[in-house]
């Protein structure tokens, strides 16, 4: 209907541009054929008044010359007039066989929309490519003409489920009636008909709200909120039925069911794909937060292992400066003696070994200490304490008696 009411505008907007251009050549032509007329009678009334003197020639001379532009001037503006006109009318032609080629397919269309099966599939493929266009991904955020089992027993077959974060899933149903809508944007039809069939195209589509709830979609899917949607293919659809019944969408809420049109359907599935992103980054979290307690846990066993090393470090230094007291306290001296009292063939002064002055550094880290008190409570073993290396009480000094 729309699209007939911008066809006889444009008709009607070029029968209007080519009136304008007829007015305005028409009314320059006037005004050149009364100018002619007056230049005729002027050089009539000269030639009759004036003899034929050479100054009577000299004064028509320039009149006529007037007069002959003019005719020209005239002749180029029938020329364009009708050229004008020419494509005036090329353009209406086009735009009246454009206008019988869009109301063939118009009426092709209208007719098509007729069937229930054509409705249902264009409501499907509608339904199709707003979720395309919402960002779910078939097969995963959403599966099509998945079929179950109600409470009360009966099989159904909703045209789209969509999960939903939390093992949840929404059912969405694509069929609304559109009969009545159709056959109100019919030609010849009076306004008080046209207001009685939209009114009957609401009363459909609240009957079509009232077999959804019915149905009870919401009983048939495991974690399913408690409501349906009810998806109409075009916002001109819902509009309709909404003004010829203002308390519609009260009644669909009232009975679980959530009217839709595609704008508002795609705002709900945007929601819901912000929804998993949002699941996602949760689950990331929880993830990181579950390897960084794991983290901490085994600091206990880096902190032991960590103790257990410093500790035999520890033991290894004693155990060397043992070794070099008892060397410069027994060994040394010995040798010593021997090279004094000429034992030795080869005159090799014997080095003398310094002890390690340097101890292993204990833990002071909070975390590792107090992961490892955790650890070694749950043992029942106490963590033992490091202390600094003393050279001078470790190593044995020598004797006077060698």
């Amino acid at each position: 209907m729309e699209l007939r009411e911008l066809l006889i505008g444009a008709v009607a907007g070029g029968l209007l541009v080519w009136l304008v251009l007829r007015a305005a050549y028409a009314a320059r032509l006037a005004s050149a054929a009364t100018e002619r007329d007056v230049l005729r009678e002027r050089v009539v009334d000269l030639e009759a008044t004036v003899s034929a003197e050479a100054e009577t020639a000299a004064l028509v001379a320039p009149l006529a010359l007037s007069l002959d532009r003019v005719a020209q001037q005239v002749h180029t503006l029938e020329r364009d007039r009708g050229e004008q006109f020419a494509k005036v009318a090329v353009e209406l032609a086009r735009v009246q066989s454009s206008t019988g080629e869009l109301r063939d397919q118009t009426a092709s269309l209208v007719g098509s929309l007729a069937s229930a099966n054509v409705r249902g599939a264009w409501g499907e493929v509608t339904l199709r490519r707003v979720l395309e266009v919402s960002g779910l991904l078939a097969r995963c955020d959403f599966d099509e003409q998945r079929s179950g089992v109600t409470i009360g027993g009966a099989a159904v077959r909703p045209d789209v489920v969509v999960y939903l974060p939390g093992d949840r899933q929404l059912a969405v149903d694509a069929k609304a009636p559109m009969t009545d809508f159709l056959a109100a944007q019919a030609d010849g039809i009076t306004a008080t008909e046209r207001s009685g069939l939209l009114r009957a195209h609401a009363k459909s589509l609240r009957g079509h709200v009232d077999a959804l709830a019915g149905k009870g979609y919401w009983t048939a899917f495991e974690g399913s909120p408690e409501l349906v949607v009810c998806f109409v293919p075009g916002e001109a659809l819902l509009a309709a039925a909404l003004s010829a019944d203002p308390q519609l969408h009260e009644h669909a809420m009232a009975r679980s069911v959530v009217l839709a049109s595609p704008a508002t359907l795609l705002a709900l599935l945007r929601s819901v794909a912000l929804a998993w992103r949002h699941d996602a980054l949760t689950e990331g979290a929880r993830e990181l937060l579950a390897l960084g307690q794991d983290l901490y846990t085994r600091l206990g066993a880096v902190g032991r292992h960590t103790e257990a090393l410093g500790a035999s470090l520890r033991k290894s230094v004693e155990a060397y400066n043992l070794f070099v007291g008892s060397m410069e306290s027994r060994v040394l001296v010995t040798a010593r003696r021997m090279q004094e009292l000429g034992l030795a063939s080869v005159a090799v002064t014997v080095p003398t070994p310094e002890p390690i002055a340097v101890a292993p550094r204990p833990l002071t880290a909070a975390e590792l200490l107090g992961a490892l008190d955790d650890e070694l409570d749950r043992d029942g073993v106490s963590r033992p304490t490091v202390v600094d290396f003393v050279p001078d009480k470790n190593v044995r000094q020598p004797s006077a008696a060698g």
